[in-house]
């Protein structure tokens, strides 16, 4: 009698756990790079079940240089991404209307990093220069920056040249360019690792020379909005990722773990995450992932500010929405 209690209590038990899986809504995230501790809240919301506590099965998959996540949005392959706002704005001034839900970053980790010997102490002296930049959509803060400036990206004399980079340092170490485009958190770091000192490079960060814009935001499709069900399922992956962040900031070394524990290339060192992570932490501070109106006009009027050729051309409408974070901070 006992023996068949049991076994009747483990089928019922097993049979709860796969209605669970089973009733599980599941959400699809793309992220805007490679597996590294840029992402680590989405990683920690999974590894310690914050995704699962809200009823979540999330697959977080990873991007690449040949990914741009608002094709994989628009093309059905993801729910929500993970993009930076110059993207996502002129991206949604080019058709595709994507939507900001949540921020959980409240800092910029872009700068542009140079070597002292090529003299540059200040903005004006990129004139005439050779200037490492991202495309991909990465382009943008850039491009509105020097327009700021007033600073042409036509290699003429009184303009600067592109060099359009690849993900990676080599441009500076080979000296193919004066600057490089770098994060606090990653590239900058991969310059001091290859033997260059501190005292031999000269940084300029965009938040401090006041043309920060917003990075790593959520963005999802403006028409899934519409559907009450999403909206909730929204709710709670914002909810559970936010949980995700703020553990991560409070443990950074066993957020670093777990994000090694993701990495199925194997390229990532404990080193270099565990001090990504320490960096990120930096940016993710002081946000509860609800996007700060402030922070978005400022964003919107440096992208706007490009002269003759801006990154947007119109002030945005129905860029964003507060409805997700509210609910979920509640």
């Amino acid at each position: 009698m006992t023996i068949k209690l049991a076994s009747l209590l483990l089928a019922a038990a097993v049979s709860l756990t796969a209605m669970q899986a089973a009733a599980a809504d599941k959400v699809t995230l793309q992220l805007k790079w490679v597996t590294q501790a840029q992402f680590a809240g989405y990683y920690v919301a999974k590894d310690k079940g914050f995704y699962k506590e809200e009823g979540l099965d999330v697959d977080i998959k990873p991007g690449g240089p040949d990914i741009a996540p608002p094709q994989v949005l628009a093309g059905g392959g993801a729910d929500v991404i993970v993009d930076w706002m110059p993207s996502a704005l002129a991206t949604r001034e080019k058709g595709v209307p994507l939507v900001n839900i949540a921020q959980p970053f409240k800092s910029s980790g872009m700068m542009l990093t140079c070597l002292k010997e090529t003299a540059i102490t200040k903005p004006a002296d990129f004139k005439g220069k050779t200037l490492g930049v991202w495309f991909f959509g990465n382009e943008y803060p850039f491009l509105s920056w020097m327009a700021t400036l007033g600073i042409k990206t036509d290699g003429s004399a009184d303009g600067v040249k592109v060099l359009k980079q690849g993900f990676n340092v080599d441009p500076l170490l080979q000296k193919q360019a004066a600057c490089i485009s770098t994060m606090t958190y990653n590239e900058y770091w991969q310059v001091i690792d290859a033997g260059i000192k501190p005292e031999q490079l000269v940084t300029f960060k965009y938040e401090t020379e006041g043309v920060a814009t917003l990075e790593d935001g959520l963005y999802v499709l403006e028409d899934k909005l519409k559907d009450p069900a999403f909206k909730e399922k929204m709710v709670k992956f914002v909810r559970a990722s936010m949980k995700g962040w703020k553990w991560a900031e409070k443990n950074p070394d066993e957020a670093a773990g777990i994000v090694l524990d993701n990495d199925a290339s194997g390229a990532q060192t404990e080193k270099h995450q565990k001090r990504m992570m320490g960096e990120v932490a930096k940016l993710t501070a002081g946000s509860n992932g609800a996007l700060d109106k402030a922070d978005y006009d400022r964003t919107v009027k440096t992208l706007l500010g490009g002269g003759s050729d801006p990154v947007i051309t119109k002030e945005p409408k129905g860029a964003y929405t507060t409805e997700i974070t509210a609910a979920a901070l509640k």
